[in-house]
């Protein structure tokens, strides 16, 4: 049973300079609601009864927001006002489901998984990268029954274009199970298009398995000088841990660049 998940927030979002020079970008809004509610609203969908934030002491505003009770309150006594009062029980909603972990230097999202690894209860976790939104479906909901009926690890997959294979971790397909869901041989991160095994990319939902922190904590510095978790679940598979590729059917939105950040605004309107 998946129960937990964890949500890397450590990020400088320099992508989305210069409004990440004073503002997390996971609260930036997208079309009227900060970016991190809508992958917490995937989780609690999903069953998902504790999230893990990894923030830095940079990011603590993160933190702040979700336990800014005495502002609320202070309101709330002055202006008796519905939609402040419902705003303000969604998210003490959140607040009973997340703990707050600290990756201070940004050493990679390895590095910001491992930080987690004492809070981890069951064999597997969820995790989720706050820059990937995925709309119109539950993709963790639906991996999370892909997981269930084959006990194994599973990421989400979609073709990407060849020229852009260096943006994403790319996997090998070993075999397919059906027509959405592959037996993974192989994943590499950020190759060349020379390099890449194929154009399945991995996005930023993955169901893991516990032992990946030992594998974490003597991983070794990849591309950037950081520690990636896809080195790790590399060797997961290299020692037979089954991991599985699921194509996910909702719409993929990347709100971690300028445009991108516009464009999934414009697409959750229309919803």
């Amino acid at each position: 049973m998946i129960r937990q998940a964890i949500i890397p927030l450590a990020g400088l979002g320099t992508r989305l300079l210069p409004l990440t020079s004073v503002f997390a970008k996971e609260l930036l809004p997208i079309n009227g609601k900060p970016g991190i509610e809508y992958i917490l609203d995937e989780c609690i969908d999903a069953g998902i009864k504790e999230v893990i934030f990894i923030i830095s002491k940079k990011k603590e505003m993160i933190k702040n927001y979700f336990h800014n009770d005495a502002f609320y309150n202070k309101i709330l006594k002055k202006k008796k006002d519905k939609r402040i009062s419902a705003e303000y029980n969604k998210i003490l909603k959140y607040k009973k489901i997340i703990k707050f972990v600290y990756q201070n230097k940004p050493l990679g999202t390895g590095d910001a998984v491992l930080k987690t690894k004492k809070y981890i209860k069951d064999k597997y976790f969820l995790m989720l990268l706050p820059d990937d939104l995925i709309i119109k479906r539950n993709c963790s909901k639906d991996m999370i029954k892909v997981h269930k009926k084959n006990k194994a690890s599973v990421m989400a997959s979609m073709k990407v274009k060849k020229t852009n294979v260096s943006r994403w971790g790319i996997y090998s397909i070993k075999k397919k199970i059906n027509n959405s869901n592959f037996l993974i041989s192989d994943v590499v991160e950020k190759p060349s298009i020379n390099d890449a095994p194929s154009n399945n990319a991995v996005i930023g939902r993955y169901i893991l398995p516990k032992e990946i922190f030992e594998k974490l904590k003597f991983q070794k510095k990849g591309r950037g000088g950081e520690i990636h978790i896809t080195d790790s679940i590399k060797t997961l598979i290299k020692d037979g841990k089954t991991f599985i590729g699921h194509q996910f059917t909702g719409k993929y939105l990347d709100c971690g660049t300028h445009s991108g950040y516009i464009n999934s605004g414009l697409e959750i309107s229309k919803l």
